[in-house]
């Protein structure tokens, strides 16, 4: 089964030669590389060219910016039966793709498998949410993030497979996009599997040692999700509105107070803020993108 791999990328180049490297050295070659190129100065083009030898790549440049827009701009470019939205800062493990390819084999109702994040030259898990043990999930439990997540077009409804351009880098809401389109595929009744097993590799970017601006701008998008689907009268996310806007916020500052933690507090409390805020500021669009341009 062809597997498409939609990369959106903007201003890196170091990062994506590392990707390129990993997808070269895949032992499962039916595959293609679809980028979404948001540079305007040729950045990556020398990088991209001498790949183009080894596996199928598709290069495309946009004059558009906004991670969620590319990636939905991408899906329709993809000829696989099997999608996936590769950070362009990440790396797979030389097995990803044949292991992907061998759980959606074995597993007749999967829809969506969600593979682990791990930190570079690492067993520690890096970025998403992750977890010691394989298991399905729920919306009420959701596994990964976006750049882990592969989605079986055979087993989806393809009317709930795009990207709402609001969310994401570059968008009216920056975070949120990967969630936003797992909560929803999920609720449309799409079974997922999460396997640590897969390993694909990111850099360990906690917020905590980044700082309260980026877990500010992030948070937003959380925030914004929550509310699209509580104007939908979707009584489930209610779960997500106690626990991310009420209950976990202050456990978290809670626990920093006590052990006299400044920048954990700071940095529990700017996540609060960065939701509360996604969540006021939501307005919902007159209508959902659906990979049309």
């Amino acid at each position: 089964m062809k597997i498409s791999l939609v990369l959106a990328t903007l201003g890196r180049d170091r990062e994506l030669v590392d990707f390129l490297k990993s997808l070269q050295g895949q032992t499962y070659q039916d595959f293609e590389l679809i980028i979404i190129d948001q540079n305007k100065d040729g950045k990556i083009d020398a990088i991209v060219e001498p790949f183009k030898s080894c596996f199928p790549v598709n290069h495309i440049k946009v004059n558009f910016a906004g991670n969620a827009r590319a990636r939905d701009y991408g899906i329709g470019f993809a000829k696989g039966g099997i999608i996936a939205f590769p950070d362009d800062d990440c790396a797979y493990d030389s097995d990803v793709l044949k292991n992907v390819v061998s759980e959606f084999e074995s597993r007749k109702d999967l829809a969506i498998l969600v593979a682990g994040s791990y930190d570079f030259a690492s067993d520690r898990f890096s970025i998403g949410v992750n977890s010691p043990k394989a298991r399905y999930f729920s919306r009420f439990h959701m596994m990964g993030v976006e750049f882990t997540q592969f989605f079986n077009m055979n087993r989806i409804d393809r009317r709930q497979f795009y990207m709402d351009h609001d969310f994401g880098i570059g968008s009216k809401y920056s975070g949120g996009e990967g969630f936003e389109l797992l909560y929803r595929l999920l609720r449309s009744g799409c079974t997922a599997f999460y396997t640590p097993d897969i390993r694909i590799y990111h850099a360990d970017k906690d917020h905590y040692k980044l700082g309260t601006s980026r877990m500010l701008m992030y948070s937003t998008g959380v925030g914004a999700y929550m509310r699209k689907f509580a104007n939908q009268l979707d009584v489930f996310i209610l779960y997500y509105i106690v626990r991310k806007m009420f209950v976990a916020p202050a456990i978290k500052m809670l626990l920093a107070l006590v052990l006299l933690n400044p920048k954990k507090l700071a940095y529990s409390f700017y996540n609060l803020v960065g939701v509360w805020r996604g969540f006021l500021a939501y307005q919902s669009p007159e209508r959902e993108p659906r990979n049309s341009f």
